[in-house]
């Protein structure tokens, strides 16, 4: 009995302390691990939301992403090194199997430090592209910090991203922007991304910024990296899997100076407080699947007119049928219900090989459990006239969530010869019905008068002669 209640305080304890939903093995590299000073406080609050770090420099032995084919770390933090190279254990292609294996990474980049060229093969092989000599500076002569960078204007103090997650407060900032805070972006790197739909980018630069070289800084530029919206600032990618990796051009907002900085902007006349620690939470949290993490809890499909039987494996044409989906979203410790924001819809697919069928999944508060966590969305349809293998498919990819990909597959059949309604119950039968009774009636009659009718009484005939 002690060994039972033994095994279930730890269960207990190790469901408290899990805040990932996809585990707290956290791997930090540093160029040396003296610098993670530098970034205690945001490091302190990984570690205090449950996070296990393990601390490592590049070139160490004992780094290893994978052990006996499974992840060694469910999450990893890239932060400036010096070296143009991460080793033989951090290599590209180990990277980009690190995210086909569902592993998150976070990458932290400086101005100061060129960028790995592993990190940037592993961003170009998702369509984000750094400057050519792997060093770039953003800069803004409108948007700066007049106190920390009055002459080079590399202290971009820029607002909060804006309602990325309107239904969600805490989501990249939108806690920041109600409170006046603003964000610091000291001496960072901006990248460029594709127009693939797997990126997003979180901030953008301002209109009047732009990257180059502070190496061929001279009296005038001739050419720039890219300028205004074209550079993203921090950047999200969501892999098909759903594993995720988020890029910060600036490693130096993640640190403690930058925590609790009083920023003034040009032209303004009061110092701001910056929202980097919040901004770098949501981050952090977003990238390690703290938050957006959506679980389908349970399918169901069943006739409407047999609620006892769920999800038949054959349906027949015509049938009205219901189906129910119930999602949920991982909010930082718990499990919520997940709600469809007002402008956006979560549609039911009936296809075979192109939807027959595509309707709106409405919220049904009837099967919905907000105590458990779990919120209910139905749909009601016709099935098609028409015979065959179907699927209902659910099909939900939205950016900063993981996506819903169910698919169930029924066979739709034919009605049986008992099946059909009899001719007297369709209304449009009805005047053939009609002819019938009237051609049967009229021969009958006929019929009828024809065998009682006697023949009509006259005189023989003589035979005539010539």
């Amino acid at each position: 009995m002690k060994s039972l209640l033994c095994f279930f305080a730890l269960l207990l304890a190790s469901l408290v302390s899990a805040i990932s939903s996809t585990g707290d093995r956290l791997l930090a590299i540093f160029d040396d691990i003296e610098e993670k000073a530098s970034y205690s406080k945001f490091l302190g609050d990984l570690e205090s939301r449950g996070f296990k770090i393990t601390f490592e420099t590049p070139k160490s032995e004992s780094v290893s992403l994978f052990h006996l084919g499974e992840r060694s770390y469910d999450h990893v933090i890239f932060f400036p090194t010096r070296s143009k190279g991460l080793g033989p254990n951090l290599t590209p292609n180990l990277l980009l199997q690190f995210i086909n294996a569902k592993g998150n990474i976070l990458l932290a980049l400086s101005s100061s430090n060129p960028t790995p060229t592993s990190l940037v093969s592993l961003l170009a092989e998702l369509d984000i592209q750094l400057p050519a000599d792997r060093t770039g500076l953003v800069v803004d002569h409108f948007n700066y910090d007049s106190a920390s960078a009055s002459d080079l204007h590399d202290v971009l103090v820029l607002p909060p991203p804006g309602p990325i997650r309107p239904d969600v407060k805490d989501f990249f900032g939108g806690a920041s922007a109600s409170s006046g805070a603003l964000l610091a972006f000291p001496r960072g790197v901006g990248a460029t991304l594709g127009s693939g739909p797997l990126l997003t980018p979180v901030v953008r630069a301002p209109a009047t910024a732009y990257s180059y070289n502070p190496k061929e800084q001279g009296e005038a530029l001739d050419e720039v990296f890219a300028a205004g919206e074209q550079l993203s600032l921090v950047s999200a990618v969501q892999a098909r899997n759903s594993a995720r990796l988020a890029l910060v051009g600036s490693a130096e907002m993640l640190q403690d100076k930058w925590f609790d900085a009083k920023v003034r902007r040009a032209g303004d006349k009061a110092d701001s407080p910056t929202g980097n620690r919040e901004f770098a939470k949501t981050v952090a949290g977003w990238a390690f699947k703290e938050i957006g993490v959506l679980k389908v809890n349970w399918v169901e499909h069943r006739l409407d007119e047999d609620a006892a039987e769920t999800n038949p494996k054959i349906y027949r044409i015509k049938n009205d049928v219901t189906y129910t989906i119930s999602l949920s979203e991982w909010s930082w410790d718990k499990w919520t219900a997940f709600n469809v924001p007002a402008h956006d819809a979560l549609q039911l697919e009936f296809s075979m090989l192109s939807p027959f069928h595509r309707v709106p999944l409405v919220a049904d508060a009837s099967r919905s459990d907000p105590k458990a966590g779990a919120a209910a969305y139905s749909a009601s349809l016709r099935l098609p006239d028409q015979h065959g293998i179907f699927n209902f498919v659910v099909n939900y990819k939205r950016p900063f969530l993981t996506a819903v990909e169910e698919k169930h597959t029924v066979s739709v059949r034919h009605m049986a010869h008992d099946e059909w309604p009899r001719s007297y119950a369709i209304s449009g039968a009805w005047p053939w019905l009609a002819g019938i009774g009237a051609t049967v009636a009229g021969w009958l009659a006929f019929v009828a008068v024809w065998m009682f009718s006697k023949p009509v009484a006259g005189q023989r005939g003589s035979k005539k002669t010539q």
